[in-house]
C-alpha cells in the first residue's frame, strides 16, 4: 500500500510514499526507547539540542513553508508565520524548561520532601494537517525537553512535511511514521503516552484504546468557538478582527471563531462591516504571498463543507461573498440564523446570531458540545463578569483566541482533555514522583 499526496490548488499528484507496517513502527519505537535512556539524563544537553533544531528550522523556513502550502493549501505567508511561531515555542522552552522541571520542594516533618518530574518515555503524536508544523512542534518540543522521545504519525496529506520535520529535528529522538490511522491505533500499546489533535470522533477512539492500555493521553479536539460582541464593544475593532478570526488558515482552525453572537443594537452594523471585510479578501494561489484565502485541504474537505452549507440554507440566510467556488475553494460565506447548528464547520463560513441580554449571549455561546475557546468584545469589566459562565477552556477579551507558548492551551466538554503549552503542557508527559527523606 502507498500514500499519495495531492496539491489541493492544482489537483496534481505530488508524491507517493510507502506505508509502514506495524512491525516497522514497533522497530522505530524500540529505537526511540533506546535513545531515550540517554536523552533523559542531561537536561542541559537536551536544551542545547533544541537550540540546534531552532537554527535548522530558521534555515529551512522558506522551503518548509512552501511545502506546507503546496500539500494542504495554506497561504504561504501564513505558513511562514506558523513556522516563526514554532521557533518561538523552542525559544520559550529552552529559556524556561530548566526552571519548570526543577524538583518542587514541599515542607513536611521529614528531613527533605520533594516532587520530581521525570519523563514517561516515548510519546506518540497523532497530528492533523491544518497546522502541519505548529501542531507538531507545540506538542513535541515540551515532551522532548522533559526527556521523552517522539514518534510522529502525521495526517497523510502532509506526509512530505512530516518527513521534513524528522529531518530537521533528528531521527534519533524524533521519528515519523507513514501509516493509516488504524495502524497507528494498534501502536498505542507500545508507546508510553499519546498526544492527539483532531476530531472528537477520532479522539474518542484514541482515548478508548489508550484507556485499555492504561496510557497517558492528551486530546486537543474540535471547537465551535463563539465570538461575542457585547453592546459596549468597540464596533470598529470587533469588525476589523472578525475576518482573521474566521478565515485564518482558510477557515480550517479549531480555535477559529465560528459563531458570531452580536448584541441586537449592533447587529446590523456588524453584519454590514463583516460583509465588507469578507468581500475584500484576496482569494487565489496559496504560493502567492498576497493571497489570504486558499483552497480547502482536499476535495473531501470541500465536499464536507459544501454539504454543511446546504444544510444551513434550510435554517438561515446564506450569502457567498465571492464567485470563487471551483476546485477546492469555498468562498467567504455568512449565514444569518436564529436556529441551533452545533456542528463544527471547518471552512470560511461564519454563523451570525443576535441576542438581547448578556445572559442570552452566554446561553448562545454555550449551546454546543464543544468548549475550546471564546472571544468576547466589550468593556473589559463587563466582559470579564461573563467569564465564569462561559464553558470554554480559554476566554480572550477584546482579542481573537490564539495559542501562546506561555499559556495553557486546551478545552472542556468535547473539545478535549489535558493541556498543551506553558508549564502545564510541559508536565503532561512526566510522572510526578514523591521523594521523602528521613
Amino acid at each position: 500500500m502507498a500514500i499519495v499526496t495531492i496539491n489541493p490548488y492544482t489537483g496534481q499528484k505530488l508524491h507517493e510514499y510507502k506505508e509502514d507496517s506495524l512491525d516497522d513502527i514497533k522497530s522505530k519505537i524500540s529505537s526511540l526507547k533506546d535513545a531515550q535512556l540517554e536523552w533523559k539524563r542531561d537536561m542541559d544537553a537536551r536544551l542545547e539540542r533544541l537550540k540546534e533544531i531552532k537554527k535548522k528550522m530558521e534555515t529551512e523556513l522558506p522551503t518548509l513553508a512552501a511545502l506546507m502550502s503546496t500539500e494542504m493549501g495554506k497561504p504561504v505567508a501564513q505558513s511562514e508565520a506558523e513556522l516563526k511561531k514554532c521557533i518561538w515555542v523552542v525559544d520559550y522552552i529552552t529559556e524556561n524548561a530548566g526552571t519548570m522541571l526543577s524538583p518542587e520542594q514541599v515542607k513536611t516533618e521529614a528531613r527533605k520532601t520533594y516532587i520530581r518530574f521525570d519523563p514517561l518515555g516515548t510519546i506518540l503524536l497523532i497530528m492533523p494537517w491544518n497546522f502541519p508544523a505548529w501542531q507538531v512542534m507545540r506538542a513535541a518540543m515540551p515532551a522532548m525537553a522533559a526527556g521523552n522521545t517522539v514518534l510522529l504519525k502525521h495526517a497523510s496529506i502532509v506526509t512530505g512535511t512530516s518527513l521534513k520535520l524528522e529531518e530537521i529535528v533528528g531521527s534519533d529522538i524524533f521519528k515519523s511514521t507513514v501509516c493509516r490511522g488504524s495502524v497507528a491505533l494498534s501502536a498505542i500499546k507500545y508507546v508510553d503516552g499519546v498526544s492527539f489533535t483532531g476530531s472528537t470522533e477520532i479522539g474518542s477512539k484514541i482515548a478508548e484504546e489508550a484507556g485499555r492500555e492504561i496510557k497517558k493521553v492528551v486530546l486537543e479536539l474540535g471547537g465551535s468557538d463563539p465570538y461575542v460582541v457585547l453592546g459596549s464593544a468597540n464596533l470598529e475593532d470587533a469588525i476589523k478582527n472578525c475576518t482573521f478570526a474566521r478565515i485564518q488558515n482558510n477557515g480550517q482552525s479549531c480555535i477559529a471563531s465560528k459563531r458570531f453572537i452580536v448584541d441586537d443594537k449592533l447587529f446590523d452594523s456588524f453584519y454590514k462591516g463583516m460583509k465588507e471585510q469578507f468581500s475584500s479578501v484576496k482569494i487565489g494561489d496559496p504560493l502567492d504571498k498576497s493571497t489570504f484565502l486558499g483552497p480547502l485541504s482536499s476535495n473531501e474537505q470541500k465536499q464536507i463543507v459544501t454539504k454543511q452549507v446546504e444544510e444551513l440554507k434550510s435554517i438561515g440566510q446564506v450569502e457567498a461573498l465571492a464567485d470563487k467556488n471551483n476546485g477546492n475553494f469555498v468562498p467567504p460565506t455568512i449565514v444569518r440564523t436564529d436556529a441551533l447548528y452545533d456542528q463544527e464547520v471547518f471552512g470560511p463560513v461564519a454563523i451570525l446570531k443576535r441576542f438581547k441580554t448578556n445572559e442570552e449571549a452566554v446561553k448562545l455561546a454555550n449551546e454546543t458540545p464543544f468548549g475550546l475557546g471564546a472571544s468576547v468584545w466589550g468593556k473589559p469589566e463587563e466582559a470579564e463578569r461573563l467569564v465564569p459562565s462561559i464553558e470554554t477552556g480559554m476566554v480572550f477579551i477584546n482579542k481573537i483566541v490564539s495559542s501562546d507558548p506561555r499559556l495553557p492551551f486546551g478545552g472542556v466538554k468535547k473539545s478535549g482533555l489535558g493541556s498543551e503549552l506553558s508549564r502545564y503542557g510541559l508536565l503532561e508527559f512526566t510522572t510526578k514522583r514523591t521523594v521523602w527523606m528521613n
